[in-house]
């Protein structure tokens, strides 16, 4: 099962070419049943990177361009009156997919942004006092423009937190560049992927997570950082339960995508950053060092003890 896991990193590495390790990353978010949010310049392969992981693992894929006049009708849907009916007839949003790419999230107004919170956390939308179902698989893949840009909302806490992982891709090494320069265009490259697993697929390969184990030292070690979060001086709040739950969760798809079945203190450091900085907001007295929240939870995963 997790050997298609690989092929599907191998053909979306042929497209994003030079970012394997953010690709092992965003699987392993995926594997969790986690959103993706994906911070970083305009043109470095965003928009991309998610259109290829839907394209491979085979998922109905839909895609919101946020912008500030965006209404949260666009985004989950609308009832209209259908005088034949003589009712109100729902006609579903975009929402209503597997892969939801919200390209450029922080371009929209905090209202809309906030109607992606329910679908996020419960996998349902609630409209003119109706509950709907979202698809199975269900994912959020969202991007965003570093907050320093013109036009742009900084997604409030609570949104964050609906957010498994947030990843950088960054530039491209010279190799990986002359390969894109001298390459074929990556849009039409993107219209020939075949799927190569099924939503089904994936959907078991995320219920043998289960199986990964988690020995009581592990969540010994899960506790301390999360405790380490709450009562250092290098953060303003520390890390929630939801958090410690997504670290564990993390840690265990990248532990199957290592093909291990039980987690080791490494999974866990390997995908703290992404799964912590976006959660934490740096003290008063760390802020003033200049240092990044990603540094900050470097920093306390060295202070923390094995």
């Amino acid at each position: 099962m997790f050997s298609k896991i690989h092929a599907v990193a191998r053909q979306v590495g042929n497209i994003v070419v030079g970012k394997d390790f953010q690709i092992r990353q965003a699987l392993a978010c995926l594997l969790a049943g986690g959103h993706l949010l994906i911070e970083d310049l305009p043109g470095v392969g965003k928009t991309t990177l998610a259109h290829a992981l839907a394209a491979s693992l085979g998922l109905r894929f839909n895609r919101v361009q946020f912008t500030s006049d965006l209404l949260p009708a666009d985004v989950i849907g609308i009832s209209v009156f259908d005088r034949e009916k003589s009712g109100f007839v729902f006609h579903p949003g975009p929402v209503f997919t597997q892969v939801l790419l919200a390209d450029e999230i922080n371009r929209a107004t905090p209202k809309t942004q906030s109607a992606l919170l329910e679908a996020m956390e419960e996998g349902q939308v609630s409209i003119d006092a109706a509950t709907r179902q979202l698809p199975r698989p269900f994912f959020v893949i969202a991007t965003q423009n570093p907050t320093h840009q013109i036009g742009t909302f900084p997604l409030p806490e609570s949104q964050l937190d609906r957010f498994l992982m947030r990843i950088s891709l960054g530039y491209p090494d010279r190799a990986a560049e002359r390969d894109l320069l001298r390459g074929q265009d990556r849009r039409s490259m993107l219209r020939q992927l075949v799927p190569v697993m099924q939503p089904e697929e994936l959907q078991a390969a995320q219920s043998l997570l289960r199986e990964v184990h988690t020995s009581d030292a592990l969540i010994d070690y899960v506790q301390s950082l999360v405790q380490a979060s709450r009562q250092g001086e290098l953060f303003a709040e520390g890390l929630s339960p939801r958090a410690a739950i997504a670290l564990v969760q993390a840690a265990r798809a990248w532990a199957a995508l290592e093909g291990r079945n039980h987690v080791v203190p490494e999974d866990i450091q390997a995908v703290i950053v992404p799964v912590a900085a976006h959660r934490l907001r740096a003290a008063r007295a760390s802020a003033g060092l200049g240092s990044s929240s990603d540094d900050l939870v470097r920093q306390m995963v060295k202070s923390v003890r094995v």
